[in-house]
């Protein structure tokens, strides 16, 4: 469709050198085509070339001084993409590989992630080319509160409501929302993520893995299958892979592996949870170290993966879930899963698999969840707690689970029902990018030239 390679050759022009920006965009453009024909109206108001444009980009220099009192310099950046369906909404990324077009990508998906919640968020990203690893406290919160004293005018309850993401835990969002606190002189829930303390939600840190796991549960029914004993492959050893390992435990199936950027663990009789969430929460060491408490599992590190293979998915597997980093997965990872026999892919992280992956996944009808709907429970738990901090209360673990559940199943719903209207009804990376995309694009006709 020219239209869509006019919109696409206008992104490349004006955007340059923004590698990951260019695939999200792409992927979406190419799925949405049939909306595009089959409703006039989203060309007539020119709605692709609108929703493509950040409404707001904020980049900004970031001091801050190290314990050897070394001034040192880093970038800032929020990207406020949509605010057609509410506030802007969207972690802060802290992670050296951070620049601008990694986060235009994370705030373009996250857009279309937002609005396959039902919930009223908008989208938007942030974050900095800070590395929290090898930091001290001290220095993390000097960071954190050099990088709020620039964003904290930007952001508000109703305006753009940040949340975490790599490199930003509970400990980050503590220090950022103290700074805001005070430059703001008020206490509002301009963070999620934050403490049970102070206005956290309880599920808020499970709600990412647990999400990317009922979507996986929602995928499998409609096919008469279960995880209930079967093995499954998990990458990452981070927030969403912990509560992923163990929501899948919680149904039954068996998690094998876990990986870092060092390396993979296979432990054949199963992922020790506890054991990982001691050396990841509280040491905060290499997963490396998980062989010296338990000798019978493998460690494999990353200088001994297969050339152009992730070793994750070398090991059999029912099922997939990719909760480490982008495009982690490549197109020979995608070959040696089918090959093995997996029939499930529940992507955990953002944009997990590259292009040549999905299109495998695809055309091999298995159950393949995109990230933007499978991981959106993150996101969808974050607006809950936005509704807790509005209203001043608190609700249990098992009504925020509840209400997570039911999220998830209304997103696969949503995503399956779309793709089945447009003729593919296995084919959720077109339902989740129709869906999603159709809801902010009437919300942006409805409001009018804005």
């Amino acid at each position: 469709m020219p239209y869509v390679k006019e919109v696409f050759d206008y992104l490349i022009r004006t955007s340059p050198a923004q590698t990951e920006f260019y695939q999200a965009a792409k992927e979406v453009l190419e799925s949405i085509r049939p909306a595009l024909d089959k409703y006039p109206k989203y060309r007539q108001h020119k709605i692709i070339e609108r929703i493509v444009e950040p409404e707001r980009q904020i980049l900004f220099r970031v001091n801050w001084v190290d314990d050897n009192g070394v001034i040192q310099v880093n970038k800032g950046f929020r990207i406020e993409f949509n605010s057609a369906l509410g506030p802007y909404k969207g972690g802060l990324r802290f992670h050296p590989s951070v620049n601008a077009g990694v986060i235009k990508f994370l705030g373009f998906e996250q857009i279309f992630k937002n609005a396959l919640t039902g919930l009223q968020i908008g989208g938007g990203k942030g974050g900095s080319d800070f590395n929290p690893k090898g930091k001290s406290d001290n220095e993390i919160m000097r960071f954190c509160q050099a990088f709020m004293s620039e964003l904290y005018r930007h952001i508000g309850p109703n305006t753009d409501v940040p949340a975490g993401d790599i490199g930003v835990g509970g400990r980050e969002i503590g220090y950022m929302f103290g700074m805001y606190k005070k430059l703001a002189n008020r206490y509002e829930g301009v963070l999620t993520g934050k403490s049970l303390k102070w206005g956290g939600s309880l599920g808020r840190t499970e709600a990412t893995g647990y999400g990317a796991v009922y979507f996986a549960k929602y995928m499998l029914e409609d096919r008469g299958e279960t995880l209930e004993g079967k093995r499954c492959v998990v990458s990452g050893s981070g927030n969403v892979a912990i509560y992923t390992i163990e929501k899948l435990y919680q149904l039954g199936a068996i998690p094998v592996t876990c990986s870092d950027s060092s390396g993979m663990i296979y432990d054949e009789s199963g992922i020790d949870l506890e054991l990982l969430k001691e050396l990841k929460e509280q040491k905060r060491v290499r997963l490396s170290e998980y062989t010296t408490y338990k000798p019978m599992a493998k460690y494999t590190p990353v200088e001994e993966y297969p050339e152009g293979v992730n070793a994750v998915y070398s090991i059999p597997c029912f099922a997939a879930f990719p909760s480490a980093t982008q495009n982690e997965l490549n197109e020979k990872d995608a070959e040696i899963l089918l090959a093995n026999g997996c029939i499930c892919v529940s992507e955990g992280a953002n944009m997990p698999s590259t292009p040549e992956a999905v299109d495998l996944f695809v055309d091999a009808k298995i159950c393949y969840g995109p990230g933007k709907a499978a991981n959106a429970g993150g996101v969808a738990t974050s607006q809950l707690e936005m509704q807790q901090n509005a209203s001043m209360t608190n609700w249990t673990f098992e009504e925020v689970d509840a209400k997570l559940a039911q999220i998830m199943k209304n997103i696969y719903v949503s995503a399956s029902t779309t793709a089945a209207e447009f003729g593919e009804p296995t084919n959720l990376v077109l339902g989740a990018n129709i869906a999603g995309f159709r809801k902010v694009a009437d919300a942006m006709i409805e409001q009018g030239l804005v």
